[in-house]
């Protein structure tokens, strides 16, 4: 709750102000039922109808005041919790983007995405309620208690006798309740993933017939969220029915004790009539503690497991303290690698990927890497990136330990495409630009160089609208738009993982060459899975279960390496270099 409190204390000023208004919306709510007891027992027995119209209208009066107090006080509560959520759910988006890789495999995008939305709106409600029931209930409940002691102290001691009941239910059914909505949580955080992972491959669930299949796995964990709702709703709903019985067993006690005091004289119906209406009061400000208690619980579930993210240290550091003077892929002088690979180890969940990896790439060649799906090339550029850090070993660029450059000029000069990456539904120029400031003539040079000359045939052209993923482009499409986003940027790095392996053979071949020409100065690190995408590299790695296997260029592994000559016969039937060029 801590870390709530660090949220709310800009608005304290604003709470203030609030609370004050309802506080005094609330108070005068309690003077009703003692002008009422005013009226029957002091007014109507003088038979004079002016005080009874005076009181009458104090009533009135006093009643708009009380109604239009609370209006104010609940549109400033309401505007305090907006605002507080819009904070933390800023924080909390802004956390997420620069979560490490491995603490986002932790953490799950599903429960991530749970926590932005359903736990940031139980937040959200929770402040409300607090400001708008968390002041009134307890004035009401006190304040009547109060006022009931001077109308009859008999009598508040038969009603105060049942709060001691209500309040221990109330604590040991709240204690209970936290921990079962948070289970209801992590099941929510299951459902979104079953949810994602089927509207992702809607196309291959209908492709192999696996509709019915995938009803019963969404109905599985559907079943298992809805058991835990019903096991926290249950428990937390046993709040209202005990409160109810234990207050109108009160209730009960009054209206006999009260009877028997005005058989014998020893009260007023007024004073009676007065004390019902108090008791009235009391009784909905103890059913509004039991579902302020309730909203509580869940909001107190959900702020743990914001403050889980927003309490998250990041694990990959960095050593620099200021930024460098260059680019961090501009070596000092001919002799010095770009990027340097010593013995570089990695595992991921205790499973080994990457094993003694070693290689040196200068400026301006060509790096190419290819094996079996799992090798651990992806990996590879990923430790390149910092996405995730190795085991053991070092990674330099340009001479400089990566753990010293600063993260944001490190990838800034970098280009590259994923091998699944993504498109953004907005026009072809916004995820071609993808927030940067390139003018429209550098973005043309890109669309040309990345052979996206389908561009030119939309009348929009680089206007044209995309829907989500780039639904509306065949995947050759895609990846010719995602290598435009890449090269756009002029990287002094640039990487492309599999980007090609939509392209038509002539296609791929025309952006070889153009790479080859236009980028001559870029050093540039490929993975893929043709031969002939990377026969023209300076060097290349075969990597399988993790380690090199094969070393050198393309004739030269030819002649060496037996597993990458088999891929060359039937791929390109053996053909050397030059056949390739």
């Amino acid at each position: 709750m801590k870390k709530l409190f660090s949220y709310l204390s800009p608005y304290y000023p604003r709470m203030s102000l609030g609370l004050a208004i309802k506080t005094v919306g609330t108070v005068v709510e309690l003077f009703l039922p003692w002008i009422l007891a005013h009226i029957v027992d002091d007014v109507i027995p003088t038979g004079k109808r002016p005080p009874i119209f005076f009181w009458g209208g104090m009533m009135i009066l006093l009643s708009l005041i009380a109604v239009i107090f609370n209006i104010i006080a609940n549109r400033m509560a309401s505007a305090v919790a907006r605002d507080t959520t819009r904070r933390i759910r800023h924080d909390l988006f802004s956390k997420v983007s620069y979560l490490d890789a491995a603490q986002v495999d932790k953490l799950s995008i599903s429960s991530l995405e749970s926590r932005l939305t359903g736990d940031t709106y139980n937040v959200n409600h929770m402040i409300g309620m607090m400001q708008r029931l968390g002041i009134r209930a307890p004035i009401l409940l006190l304040g009547g208690i109060t006022v009931t002691f001077l109308l009859d102290v008999r009598l508040t001691l038969v009603m105060v006798a049942t709060l001691p009941f209500i309040a221990l239910s109330v604590f040991i059914i709240s204690k209970k309740g936290i921990p079962l909505f948070t289970e209801q949580q992590k099941a929510i955080d299951n459902i979104t993933r079953v949810v994602r992972e089927n509207a992702s491959g809607v196309r291959i669930i209908k492709a192999l017939g696996k509709s019915d299949y995938e009803k019963e796995r969404f109905d599985g964990v559907n079943r298992e969220a809805i058991q835990k709702e019903k096991k926290a709703g249950l428990t937390m709903a046993a709040t209202n029915p005990l409160i109810t019985l234990f207050l109108n067993a009160g209730l009960a006690a009054v209206i006999i004790v009260g009877a028997y005091l005005v058989y014998y004289d020893l009260s007023q119906a007024g004073k009676i009539i007065a004390f019902l209406s108090y008791f009235t009061l009391i009784s909905n400000a103890m059913l509004a503690i039991s579902r302020m208690f309730t909203m509580l619980s869940k909001g107190m579930a959900g702020m743990g497991r914001i403050s889980e993210v927003l309490d998250i240290d990041p694990t990959l550091y960095v050593k620099g303290e200021s930024e460098i003077s260059k680019s961090p892929f501009v070596p000092a002088d001919n002799n010095t690698p770009v990027v340097e690979f010593r013995n570089v180890t990695f595992s991921f969940e205790g499973r080994p990927v990457l094993k003694n990896i070693s290689f040196s790439l200068y400026k301006g060649q060509t790096l190419g890497l290819i094996g079996a799906t799992g090798s651990g090339k992806s990996t590879l550029i990923s430790l390149l990136l910092r996405i995730y850090a190795p085991d053991s070993g070092e990674i330099l660029l340009s001479g400089t330990p990566i753990e010293e450059i600063p993260t944001k000029q490190l990838r800034e000069k970098i280009g590259v495409v994923f091998q699944n990456d993504f498109l953004f539904a907005d026009t072809i120029r916004e995820n071609a630009s993808f927030g940067r400031d390139i003018d429209e003539a550098r973005l043309n040079v890109a669309y040309s160089h990345a052979q996206a000359e389908y561009i030119d045939h939309y009348a929009e052209r680089d206007e044209y609208l995309l829907e989500i993923k780039g639904a509306n482009l065949s995947g050759g499409q895609k990846q010719r738009l995602l290598i435009a986003r890449a090269l756009a940027g002029e990287p002094d790095l640039l990487i492309l993982d599999d980007s090609s392996s939509a392209l038509d053979y002539k296609t791929d071949a025309r952006l070889r060459a153009t790479l080859r020409s236009e980028y001559a100065a870029t050093t540039t690190l490929l993975v893929a899975q043709r031969i002939s995408s990377i026969a023209h590299a300076d060097l290349i790695l075969m990597l399988e279960a993790g380690e090199i296997i094969g070393r050198g260029d393309h004739n030269h592994l030819l002649e060496t390496c037996t597993p990458y000559k088999e891929i060359a016969d039937t791929q390109m039937g053996g053909m050397t270099f030059a056949d390739a060029d």
